[in-house]
């Protein structure tokens, strides 16, 4: 079976053990340098320009509340940019001759990347500009994945700071995030990419003749640049439909193991910047030491999973390879596949439609997990550390001891915004696909046109298309139709709550933080640096999270693949 013989193992193997020394390379340089970015006091001479601009006092520090109505408003106002960008899109330079994009399109698309999830209703070269896609769809990838860092930053100040009521600048934040991370970076690796064959025109659309004597009408355009931001702010919206399986977006498979790391690298170094910013780097360890278990665990399982090829149409072709591109063969997909949906990528370089029915599930559980292994760019720090305060209660609860983390009493307002933290993404996941069947117009729609694999595997990518929404991931189970008014507006409003009402709920619990002084530690305290604490908080990440699907997962994928 194609993957099984050793030459394959091993190549799969090598490209394992290359992005996970890549990781553990840079994570220290660049844990170090994200910290330090958001420590300094000093403003270079472009960001105190934009401050002018923006009419900001970068000395003063807000309170969360203030904090909140920043990025709320920053957000409000890409999604309405980017909508209008859309709507007047036939009136554009560089439009290619593409027309306005319709209504529920727009709003879909305009909310899928404010919200750093870029799910994608449509054929982006045949539909989109590339005025749009770059001032509106590429701007929006820097400054969401800097919205994420953002938030993360500032709750992990909350457990720094000791009674104060403040927790830090939003403009600040975000001005540094995109200007002394994120842009740096992107130009970079944009470079690279160029050097592996990634296209970077305005070229247009192209007629080529092809071996046959026939033509073919090719795309280009400046994808590199959006290629790099793609990745590193865990983004994941391609510039073609084929998304980073296309040729031009990533030839190769070591670009293909380059967009990995790239997309991997900020959220695994969060836990670096995380320890220094609160002065215990054996907490950044902590949280390291789940997210990369949780991911290795993601990798190890979708490979097997797809490596069995188990399901009548893969054991007659000998091999799962359907969906699967050949210069990057199954360990590479599912390699790609598990750091994906892992994080809030949503990128992928094969199409997670064709998967076997349980190979098909591990990457639909990541999601569900919360992205937490490692997690979007800040939303999977900030995630984890929710987690973590459930996971100092549940302790404390288990053996009796004090409900502290990092010196800070966890007290009933912090465990009921965590909770309500865990409870919005399974709601809306769930209600979602509830309500599309329930109501008896919305199924008769989603039946007869959006899904067009009748039966188990239809219930389950509706499912994986709420749980990428929710989530904010982007990617999708691509049997589906979602190009329709249910749900464009469904899946909109679900990216919408599944990022902002949680961002609102960390907000609030870092500024209820770092209103409390430190308490001393005792004997009484849990100490949350050691190996039992980081089973202690896998474990609650996975029952309180994951498990709370498992009813819907029986209806869905274990049906299928139990069959």
């Amino acid at each position: 079976m194609p993957g099984t013989d050793s030459a394959s193992i091993w190549a799969g193997v090598l490209q394992f053990a290359t992005v996970a020394l890549a990781l553990a390379l840079i994570y220290r340089p660049l844990g170090d340098w994200i910290a330090r970015v958001f420590t300094r006091t000093r403003h270079s001479r472009v960001e105190r320009g934009v401050y002018r601009v923006i009419g900001v006092d970068a000395a003063a520090e807000t309170t969360w509340q203030a904090y909140a109505r920043g990025v709320l408003l920053f957000s409000l106002a890409g999604v309405v940019f980017v909508y209008a960008l859309q709507r007047l899109q036939a009136a554009l330079p560089y439009s290619l001759g593409l027309p306005a994009v319709p209504e529920g399109l727009a709003f879909n698309t305009a909310v899928s990347f404010v919200t750093n999830t870029n799910w994608q209703s449509y054929s982006p070269e045949t539909t989109l500009g590339y005025t749009v896609q770059l001032a509106g769809l590429a701007v929006q990838n820097f400054v969401s994945a800097a919205v994420g860092i953002a938030v993360a930053v500032a709750l992990v100040r909350g457990f720094a700071r000791r009674g104060e009521g403040t927790i830090g600048n939003f403009w600040v934040d975000l001005v540094r995030a995109v200007g002394r991370i994120l842009l740096p970076l992107a130009i970079v690796m944009a470079i690279v990419l160029l050097v592996g064959g990634v296209v970077q025109n305005f070229a247009g659309f192209q007629s080529v003749p092809t071996l046959s004597g026939g033509s073919q009408v090719i795309p280009g355009g400046p994808v590199a640049s959006q290629e790099a931001i793609k990745e590193l702010g865990t983004n994941g919206g391609g510039f073609f439909n084929a998304n980073s399986s296309h040729p031009f977006e990533n030839p190769t498979p070591w670009t293909s193991v380059l967009e990995i790391i790239l997309l991997l690298a900020i959220p695994f170094a969060m836990p670096r910047a995380f320890g220094k910013m609160v002065g215990d780097h054996r907490q950044g360890y902590a949280i390291l030491a789940v997210m990369a278990s949780l991911w290795t665990a993601g990798v190890a399982l979708t490979t097997w999973l797809e490596l069995r090829g188990a399901g009548t149409a893969p054991q007659l072709a000998g091999g799962a390879l359907e969906g699967k591109e050949v210069r990057f063969g199954v360990w590479g997909s599912t390699l790609f596949a598990a750091s994906t949906t892992g994080t809030s990528t949503g990128a992928v370089n094969s199409m997670h439609d064709s998967y076997t029915a349980l190979g098909g599930m591990v990457p639909m559980v990541n999601m569900m997990l919360g992205e937490v292994a490692p997690g979007g760019v800040g939303s999977g720090l900030y995630g984890m550390l929710v987690l973590a305060i459930i996971a100092v209660f549940v302790g404390g609860l288990l053996i009796g001891r004090t409900p502290e983390y990092l010196g800070k009493k966890i007290g009933p307002r912090e465990i009921t915004l965590a909770s309500l933290f865990i409870l919005v993404t399974p709601t809306l996941v769930l209600g979602g696909v509830a309500l599309s069947f329930a109501v008896p117009t919305l199924r008769a729609d989603v039946e007869a046109t959006s899904i067009w694999n009748p039966g188990v595997h239809g219930l389950s990518e509706l499912l994986y298309a709420f749980t990428s929404a929710a989530n904010n991931n982007g990617s999708a189970f691509a049997g589906l139709t979602a190009n329709t008014p249910w749900l464009n507006t469904a899946l909109g409003v679900a990216m919408l709550l599944g990022r902002f009402v949680p961002i609102v709920l960390v907000l609030a619990l870092a500024g209820s933080l770092a209103a409390r002084d430190r308490v001393p530690a005792t004997s009484g305290t849990l100490p949350t640096h050691r190996p039992q604490f980081v089973g202690l908080l896998m474990a609650v990440t996975v029952v309180v999270t994951a498990l709370t699907y498992f009813p819907v997962l029986t209806l869905g994928p274990l049906a299928e693949g139990l069959v």
